[in-house]
């Protein structure tokens, strides 16, 4: 595969940057609830994650931390309507259910939740059982996304997961037993040692169980991981362009639809949460480590926030001005990017009105980089539409590329 050609690089003009945003309209808004916990740190993990006490989890504690964070954000949210909830982590099902129970009837005390609304809770294998996940299903949790990594004994030792394969099948079976029509399974690639015929058998394993939406993530080495900082022997480029091509065409055989870089539904059950986020829709983020993004059509401003990020400290402050650790305004000249780097991982792209009503800002300042994406064969684009092409998808960086600020 040939790099595309980025000699012709487009930017924005910031001529035709206005000098403010206008909100006609505001995105829709998303609640993220961060649960820190694991049973251990996954040496490839970056996530705000921290091993679980000795003894019994803060349960009380920590909701009465997160409902008090709520009801900070609300000022800035207030009338809005949610339009998906999702519990992460971490591991939010070392949570008991009545602690879920609890944590969603505050939620709802303070925000408007549709009927029928995406509630999503993340689970691993290992940390349940059918009755706790029937109860989860009683408290209003409605999707599971239950983090399997693999079905190969060998891979799981080597990615450090607490669970081994015959758990991670009985956690899909115990799910849809207790009532979860709708989940998730995160599966990934790319592992040390992995062939690609191993590849394929972990995701035919996977198929089999029959979930209705499946995400793959390749593995990569992050910062301050253990793996980066102890880089295990991973397979080559030509074998991972390998996979993910196999992998592909199996789940294309099998009516999954890719819709996301990583993301792929059966029967259009897309998650709606996280497509909210590739559509730069808005978020609150409660929790140690959790980020929110908040637009607001009085003051014409999209602020991102980070809280406390280790869990003596988030319960020390949480609901206090001091539990923000960092926050800031999107300037106006980096909209694009900001907007690109969520909406163009989505295979089928966004309409150009979506741009102007999540943005506040028409999309006509960075027609240059349009014009200069789509010669490099990375876009495609019309009054409508605005999508990446198959070499855009897997070039996303040199697309990217095209809409950062001039040095």
């Amino acid at each position: 595969m040939n790099d595309p050609d980025t000699t012709n690089i487009g930017h924005y003009d910031p001529q035709a940057l206005p000098q403010t945003r206008s909100f006609s309209e505001l995105p829709p808004l998303s609640l993220y609830i961060h649960i820190p916990w694991c049973i251990a740190k996954c040496p490839y993990c970056d996530f705000n994650s921290h091993k679980a006490p000795s003894g019994e989890l803060p349960e009380n504690t920590y909701i009465e931390a997160l409902l008090h964070d709520l009801e900070s954000e609300v000022p800035d949210i207030w009338g809005r309507q949610i339009s998906s909830v999702f519990i992460g982590g971490g591991t939010p099902s070392l949570f008991s259910a009545s602690a879920i129970d609890r944590l969603l009837s505050g939620v709802r005390a303070l925000l408007t939740l549709p009927p029928g609304i995406e509630i999503t809770l993340e689970a691993n294998p290992g940390t349940f059982e059918q009755q706790r996940f029937a109860d989860f299903n009683a408290a209003g949790i409605n999707r599971l996304s239950l983090g399997i990594q693999s079905f190969n004994d060998h891979h799981l030792k080597a990615l450090g997961r607490v669970h081994g394969s015959d758990e991670s099948l009985r956690a899909a079976e115990l799910a849809r037993a207790a009532g979860f029509d709708n989940f998730n399974l995160d599966l990934m690639y790319g592992l040390p040692g992995q062939t690609v015929n191993q590849a394929l058998e972990d995701l035919q394993q996977a198929i089999n169980v029959d979930p209705k939406h499946l995400s793959l993530y390749q593995l990569t080495l992050e910062p301050n991981t253990l793996f980066h900082k102890y880089p295990p022997e991973l397979p080559d480029h030509d074998a991972l362009h390998d996979m993910q091509q196999a992998i592909s065409e199996q789940l294309r055989q099998h009516d999954y639809r890719r819709y996301e870089i990583s993301a792929w539904a059966r029967n259009g059950a897309v998650s709606e949460h996280n497509r909210n986020y590739w559509q730069f829709g808005d978020y609150i983020g409660i929790g140690a480590g959790a980020h929110g993004k908040i637009s607001r059509a009085d003051t014409a401003t999209i602020t991102r926030r980070i809280k406390q990020k280790k869990p003596e400290h988030y319960l020390a402050t949480a609901g206090r001005p001091d539990c923000v650790i960092e926050q800031h305004e999107i300037p106006l000249a980096d909209t694009g990017l900001e907007f690109m780097m969520n909406a163009l991982r989505l295979v089928d792209g966004f309409n150009p009105l979506i741009f102007r009503s999540h943005t506040g800002i028409d999309i006509q300042p960075w027609k240059k980089a349009l014009d200069a994406a789509e010669a490099a064969g990375l876009l495609n684009y019309s009054a409508v539409s605005i999508r990446p092409t198959d070499r855009g998808l897997d070039f996303l960086n040199d697309l990217l590329e095209h809409f950062m600020s001039p040095v």
